[in-house]
């Protein structure tokens, strides 16, 4: 388990995001594998989602789930009924009845809360979502429902690391065809393959658009073998299939 430094002492907001630790999961979905697509044991996975609700003493049906497919779609949960598993790569909500889930593998799990209107949110940012702006859909929506950027407080989870993430130079140039200023979050390690730093990329979007407060935490997905799943790793090691690690935020209810 991990806490950004910024929520863990919030009296507003209770957040986690969970490593592979901890779980029912065998395998090489050991242990707590929280990804309902993944080929896992149905029954196992549910059993995961009920240790992650204990763990913020909820139902599981509280835990919102979004069906993530690298978009930049982003939903607002308005109503204690929309349970139903979510078409998006991020969401929002005002909704202290409910937590909001998202799953990763490398991408990065965003975390976030406005302080002001004590709005909650989460993001699944891989390289193709991040790119075509799920981050700057988030944050138009956002403000949309009354939310101000200069309040909100940003969290970037554990993903895949710069020096883990080896790409070919098509992918280098797709990114720098958008913009020259990408070419700073690559490093050329030899002919043809190149190294993207996902999280500075992530940070940097955030900083953009005018998000101040933005907490980080370097730990490498791919590397952390015994922490976390990754896709990446998984390939490698010519496993058919990987688990997903859940990071989780929901409001504190006032009234309690």
């Amino acid at each position: 388990m991990f806490y950004s430094n910024n929520l863990k002492n919030n009296n507003h907001v209770d957040h986690c995001f969970f490593s592979r630790k901890n779980g029912t999961s065998e395998g090489i979905y050991e242990s707590l594998n929280c990804g309902i697509g993944s080929k896992d044991k149905k029954e196992n996975v549910q059993k995961n989602l009920e240790i992650v609700a204990k763990s913020f003493k909820i139902e599981k049906k509280r835990l919102i789930l979004m069906n993530q497919t690298h978009s930049n779609k982003v939903q607002v949960i308005e109503k204690e009924d929309d349970l139903k598993r979510i078409e998006a790569d991020a969401m929002l909500t005002q909704n202290d009845k409910v937590a909001l889930c998202v799953l990763t593998a490398d991408c990065a799990p965003i975390l976030i809360y406005e302080k002001d209107k004590k709005i909650i949110g989460c993001i699944h940012a891989g390289w193709k979502g991040a790119v075509n702006g799920v981050i700057d859909n988030t944050l138009k929506k956002l403000t949309d429902i009354g939310g101000n950027i200069k309040q909100l407080v940003v969290c970037i989870g554990p993903c895949i690391s710069q020096k883990s993430y080896e790409v070919k130079e098509d992918f280098y140039s797709m990114f720098t065809k958008k913009s020259k200023d990408n070419d700073s979050f690559f490093i050329k390690n030899k002919k043809n393959s190149f190294n993207f730093d996902l999280r500075g990329f992530v940070i940097k979007k955030f900083k953009d658009c005018g998000v101040s407060q933005v907490d980080s935490v370097n730990l490498d997905s791919f590397a952390m073998k015994n922490e976390y799943f990754s896709h990446r790793r998984a390939k490698k090691l010519g496993e058919n299939d990987y688990g997903r690690c859940i990071s989780v935020i929901k409001k504190i209810n006032s009234q309690k």
